[in-house]
């Protein structure tokens, strides 16, 4: 049985340990160690990593696992049984993980003790921690949670980590999202919290640092929230920060002041779409009215209609209306010969075998269903011209 180092003192950096075991499995070795501060993955927290130092050598310890209640070393080189290691955690992000995770057990005490719900779910990962709780919170709720949350930091509570006796654990109203069996480690939050957990954490509040929940959404009749913490919280901050700043900048707005910049470029740019719009309407329509000669010598003649711009209702509005004036085929190709061309096609006849022939001869792709098809495809406008002359 391993020495679970990690449960005496969550702040071991390092440690000596004798290898009882290493086997090879595919391209890396699985070590089992007389003692570790290695935590392995569980409680919804991901595994420590590191280094063992042994004879000069460094191995990666790039996983742990506890399987069988045996603590799996992940290692990309071989060490032998009875060899003396020194083993070295990467504690920078034990340390994050543990803020991370802390800072779950606040939320979730104040959740609870407040609105009674449960933490249903719960992932600590690399980039971003989520928990899921069993009943609705309001935008206002949420702002009030974070804030008692860092009160409760910033009064820098003492948190207690043990194993009670059965009958002390009777008497435990512990937070715990299953049942569990064996010995059951508790984590105490002095006035705050009190939750089943086997995973390090911090020692007193005041070291989980900022609290901030970035995002929530409705989730399964409950809630989901994203939280960060600590340093994690100060990266979040600096790089949101960041984005104000360049938001202000190019909006020459101040950083209070970016969001109904913003919004009035916002509605700037949806009266020029619509006057956009508008304009394309007409070139569009004065095309139809200027063919309209043609089309009375010729009332099989092709519409086609070639543009570097023009949106998709534009397209469609001139197909439409092309369709009523004859009895070709109406297209509109937007783009240009040497990045290609959107289409929308209208035609009283067969137009999806014609769609498909013009595909194939332009390296094109699309359909639809009759009168009208869209797609894409690469071509010169003449020869694209020619070949629907040809194909009807």
């Amino acid at each position: 049985m391993t020495e679970q180092l990690y449960y005496q003192d969550s702040y071991i950096k390092d440690f000596e340990a004798v290898v009882l075991s290493c086997i090879p499995n595919g391209n890396h070795f699985e070590a089992v160690l007389d003692r570790t501060a290695f935590f392995p993955e569980g409680g919804g927290q991901c595994a420590d990593t590191g280094v063992l130092h042994i004879e000069n050598r460094e191995i990666q310890v790039f996983d742990v696992q506890e399987r069988n209640g045996e603590i799996i070393h992940f290692i990309d080189k071989e060490i032998l049984p009875g060899q003396t290691v020194i083993g070295e955690l990467d504690f920078q992000e034990r340390f994050s993980k543990m803020q991370q995770h802390t800072g779950e057990h606040i939320i979730s005490g104040i959740v609870h003790r407040r609105f009674g719900y449960e933490n249903v779910g719960f992932h600590l990962g690399k980039e971003e921690v989520t928990m899921d709780y069993d009943g609705p919170l309001t935008p206002e709720e949420l702002r009030s949670i974070e804030y008692e949350a860092n009160q409760v930091v910033a009064e820098n509570r003492e948190i207690r980590a043990y194993f009670p006796g059965t009958e002390e654990l009777e008497k435990i109203p512990y937070r715990s999202k299953k049942e569990l069996q064996g010995k059951i480690r508790i984590v105490e939050i002095q006035d705050c919290d009190i939750c089943a957990c086997c995973a390090p954490h911090v020692k007193t509040t005041g070291n989980v640092g900022l609290i901030k929940i970035t995002n929530a959404i409705r989730y399964k009749g409950g809630m989901r929230l994203w939280i960060t913490c600590g340093m994690r919280a100060l990266e979040d901050y600096n790089q949101k920060e960041a984005s104000v700043v360049q938001i202000s900048n190019m909006l020459s707005a101040k950083q209070q002041e970016v969001t109904d910049a913003v919004k009035r470029l916002t509605e700037e740019i949806q009266q020029l779409k619509e006057k956009a719009a508008k304009m394309q309407e007409r070139l569009v329509m004065g095309y139809l009215e200027s063919e309209k000669v043609v089309l009375k010598e010729n009332p099989n003649a092709n519409l086609l209609l070639f543009e570097k711009e023009l949106d998709a209702m534009a397209m469609r509005n001139f197909v439409n209306a092309g369709m009523e004036l004859t009895k070709g085929v109406c297209g509109a190709f937007v783009g240009d010969e040497k990045q290609g061309f959107r289409y929308v096609l209208g035609s009283s006849g067969d137009i999806r075998e014609i769609g498909k022939k013009l595909n194939a001869a332009f390296q094109g792709k699309g359909g639809g269903k009759p009168p009208m098809i869209q797609g894409s495809l690469v071509g010169e406008e003449e020869k694209i011209r020619e070949f629907l002359e040809k194909v009807l």
